[in-house]
């Protein structure tokens, strides 16, 4: 067992779970009136043993869904990484015109593959000051791109898979395992449709999230550094490396575009977004400022040509 599974406290997941319970409450009121009537009304028993059939069914229906987000935290955490990387873009034989340091989320999809946004592997996609340097003849480069897995002390270096020619979506592949026994998460075979209860899970705000979390100790040793990484090696070393989950309702499904209520923040783009069956459905993508049910996120669906993709490479 590795040192972080010892922790047992679980981060908040979601405010609204109070109206789940809440409803709860009212399907049981209603189920134990419906089951006095039984007794109480033999002839219309058939009628009510129906009901009390269709209320256990919706008890049972918001007891899952009430259950999801802890589910999906516990089970698949090991699997979700945070991702860090560094980028420049120069002209020949000049020093770079920009450099700029990246974080996101990223999940196991298979052996030694991570599914993430294309513009955190490539995080020149996307940038408008990148294209107008790139557009004057400059050239990007990645100087680093690693992953922090929970429970493991050290960084796994990432490199480029697959790409989607026309979406937010990539896949990079690990250079070690290190041994982790992790496992890829399972991919949705349906589409999601609007109303679904929906849980993202990833690093938001990045270390930044991770150390406000952290011991009051650790957070004051590391609150006023400026290496990103360095910090993040730290907090690896003391398995705080610890993924948060937040959840919502999807709002819209716009081909392949996912609308959600789900709160993020920078630093979780490219976490999973799972269904109340703990099936990933979406790719967290990005939010709009002043809308609270403006989380956006690519469908999944892509993501299997996307792994054939990466296959056909040799990765």
């Amino acid at each position: 067992m590795n040192a972080h599974e010892m922790l047992v406290e679980e981060e908040p997941v979601c405010s609204a779970w109070q109206r789940f319970v809440q409803a709860i409450i009212v399907l049981f009121l209603a189920l134990t009136a419906a089951v006095l009537a039984h007794y109480l009304l033999p002839s219309s028993s058939g009628k009510l043993q129906q009901q009390v059939h269709q209320l256990s069914q919706q008890v049972q229906e918001l007891q899952q869904q009430q259950a999801m987000p802890a589910l999906v935290l516990n089970r698949y955490r090991n699997s979700i990484c945070y991702i860090f990387g560094i980028y420049d873009i120069g002209f020949p034989h000049q020093q770079p015109a920009q450099r700029t340091r990246i974080s996101g989320s990223g999940f196991l999809v298979a052996d030694g593959l991570i599914a993430t946004n294309r513009h955190v592997a490539e995080p020149w996609y996307g940038d408008p000051d990148a294209d107008t340097l790139i557009e004057r003849g400059a050239t990007p480069r990645l100087e680093k791109l690693v992953a922090y897995f929970p429970g493991s002390p050290e960084p796994i270096i990432l490199s480029q898979a697959a790409l989607s020619a026309d979406g937010d979506l990539a896949i990079v592949h690990m250079e070690k395992s290190a041994n982790l026994n992790l496992k890829p998460l399972p991919l949705a075979a349906q589409n999601p449709t609007a109303g679904e209860l929906v849980a993202v899970v990833g690093y938001p705000m990045g270390v930044l999230g991770m150390m406000a979390k952290a011991p009051t100790p650790v957070y004051a040793r590391l609150a006023y550094r400026h290496d990103d990484q360095g910090t993040a090696s730290e907090l690896a070393a003391l398995s705080l490396i610890r993924p948060s989950a937040t959840c919502g309702h999807l709002g819209d499904v716009v081909g392949d575009k996912l609308i959600y209520d789900a709160p993020t923040a920078h630093g979780a783009s490219g976490g999973p977004v799972f269904n109340s069956q703990g099936e990933v459905i979406g790719v967290n993508a990005a939010y709009i400022d002043g809308f609270s049910g403006g989380t956006l996120g690519i469908s999944s669906q892509a993501l299997r040509a996307l792994i054939d993709q990466a296959h056909k490479k040799g990765f």
